[in-house]
Parts: C-alpha cells; sequence; structure tokens
C-alpha cells in the first residue's frame, strides 16, 4: 500500500457540527488501531513513512489511522476559532475511534502523538471518563510533556498563521524550512515530501468554513498557501501565564493518571520538552521510557529509519 484511503467522520461543535479527514492505513478491518495525531500547523500526512513502517511490522494486519486535526488539511474549518483547542480536538478523536469501532471492533488502540498530537494523547490515556471503545494500550508522546517551554511558544507564535502566498511547491518548502531546521536532518527529497501535503491551492482558500481540496491535488505550480486555517493563532495567541500555570496542571494531573506503557521520544536539542520535564516523565505517573536523538530539535519527524524503528519496537517488542 504506497498511498492511504481519505475518509471524514462528523464531529460536534456549538455552531452545527464539522467533518474532520483522516487517512488510513493497513488493514480496514483490523482490531489493532493505531492513531497518529501530529502537531500544531501540521496534517496526517506527515506520518506516511511511520504508517508504512507499522504496518509493515505489523505484517499488514493493523490499522493506522492519521487524522488531519480540524483546520488542517482536508478537514473543515471552525465557524469560532476559539474552537481550536486541545478540549475540542481530544473530543473529535472520541468520534473518529466510535466511528471506527462500529466499522470495525477495535481490540487494542494505541497512540502516536507529535507535540500537540501527544497533549491530545495524554488526554486520552489519562482522563478515565471519556468514552473510548478501548484503552489506550500503547502511548508514544513525540517531544512534548506537561510543560512546555514558554521560549518555545514564543517562537511558533511568530509564524503560525502566516500562510503566505507561494508561486511553486519548491518556494513553500525551502520557506517553510525555514522555520523548520529543528525538525533535524532531511535530504531535499524528503523535505519536499514532508512538504507537498502542507500547501494547497490559494483559489481553494476561502477563509470561510471549510477548506474542501486537498493539499495532494495541488498543482505543482502556485500559486499555493499553507493548508491551515490561519484562525487556528486565535487562541493560542490569547493565552497568557495564567492560563498557561493552569493548563500545566491539568496536564500533570492527567499524566499521572495514565496507567499504559509510554514511550517519550525527544529530539535532544529540543526547545519544547526540556530535560527537566523530560526527566520529570521518567519518575512520575507511566514512567515513561525516554529516547533522544541527537542532531534533532522539536520535533522529530520518524521520517529518519532509526526514529521511526523505536516506535514500531516499542508498539510491538514490548
Amino acid at each position: 500500500m504506497t498511498e492511504p484511503t481519505l475518509s471524514f467522520v462528523p464531529c460536534a461543535d456549538a455552531q452545527g457540527g464539522h467533518r474532520m479527514a483522516y487517512w488510513q492505513w493497513g488493514d480496514d478491518r483490523s482490531p489493532h488501531v493505531v492513531l497518529c495525531v501530529h502537531g500544531l500547523s501540521r496534517q496526517g500526512r506527515d506520518f506516511d513513512l511511520l504508517a508504512q513502517a507499522i504496518v509493515a511490522r505489523a505484517g499488514g494486519r493493523v490499522r493506522v489511522v492519521c487524522p488531519d486535526v480540524v483546520g488542517r488539511g482536508r478537514s473543515d474549518w471552525l465557524r469560532d476559532p476559539d474552537g481550536y483547542q486541545l478540549p475540542l480536538y481530544a473530543a473529535d478523536m472520541v468520534a473518529l475511534l466510535m466511528q471506527l469501532h462500529g466499522q470495525a471492533p477495535i481490540e487494542r488502540f494505541d497512540h502516536v502523538g507529535t507535540s500537540m498530537g501527544g497533549l491530545i494523547g495524554l488526554i486520552l490515556a489519562g482522563h478515565r471518563e471519556l468514552p473510548l471503545p478501548a484503552p489506550v494500550h500503547r502511548l508514544v508522546l513525540n517531544d512534548v510533556g506537561p510543560t512546555i517551554d514558554a521560549g518555545a511558544l514564543q517562537r511558533i507564535g511568530l509564524y503560525l498563521g502566516k500562510v503566505g502566498r507561494f508561486a511553486s511547491l519548491q518556494e513553500a518548502a525551502d520557506a517553510m524550512w525555514a522555520i523548520s531546521q529543528s525538525f533535524g536532518p532531511h535530504t531535499p527529497a524528503q523535505w519536499l515530501a514532508l512538504s507537498q501535503h502542507m500547501v494547497a491551492p490559494a483559489a481553494q482558500r476561502t477563509g470561510e468554513g471549510t477548506a474542501k481540496l486537498s493539499s495532494v491535488d495541488a498543482p505543482a505550480d502556485g500559486p499555493l498557501v499553507l493548508h491551515y486555517d490561519p484562525a487556528i493563532a486565535v487562541p493560542f495567541r490569547a493565552i497568557t501565564p495564567e492560563i498557561a500555570a493552569q493548563g500545566e496542571a491539568v496536564m500533570w494531573a492527567l499524566y499521572d493518571a495514565i496507567t499504559a506503557p509510554t514511550l517519550l521520544t525527544r529530539g535532544a536539542q529540543s526547545d519544547l520538552l526540556s530535560p527537566p520535564t523530560a526527566l520529570a516523565m521518567t519518575q512520575r505517573g507511566p514512567r515513561a521510557r525516554l529516547v533522544e536523538f541527537e542532531g534533532v530539535g522539536h520535533a522529530p519527524t520518524f521520517v529518519a529509519p532509526a526514529q521511526s524503528a523505536a516506535v514500531t519496537s516499542f508498539l510491538f517488542d514490548t
């Protein structure tokens, strides 16, 4: 399987609902589901290589599901930008899991989350009252924890919501690389492959309601814009130190409630997940197993074979 299938799930919100897109690899009838959730300004095709590695490791007997979190990729844009926050994202994942469970019963559910996707996984694994079809069996948190370094938030705020306009895919890729070198070494071909799903034709972005055209349909030449709703920056920029402190306390409480075996992957030069926070995560709650990747900041992309192997080994060999 060289390309995933694209599907949608209806999700609730106060403005009448929205659709979330998701990409699926492997056996769509398998009782083993691995949910891979991307970072703040990314989308589900980030996990193409990791998803293929997981499917290969499982001999094809697994469903790897990679959603485009609402406001990104092929998913709808929210009418109220204040909804772009973790509670709604987690509720959307529950809706997705229940739809998948209705299609083929889920017996084992693993979660892999990068940055924001890791925080979503932390909620799913630590909140005991969520109506999940199966509890989280294995949890992978990629370069994120309950405490997030304020400097990293300031760095992200400098570019979040500035979708730009690009004459070609290569121009867009170059612009994204300028702010994404912390992802670590990638060949030009690897970075172009990651970038092609990060843009969409500017003509298809009305800024009102939904974004219907996939970045995979984007022409090689522009004009192109980044795939996401610029309004995802609205609640992000509203975060005050007081709000951040309250959220941190909630996240630590959720982390301490996790019982699933947990893998914490970290870029050794990450500015978002500090060494003290990573160490604390190995000593409390699920006592995460920590794996660090040298030469990488925030966040590992799982493109490098050693990075994807750390995940597949944790999911299947422990």
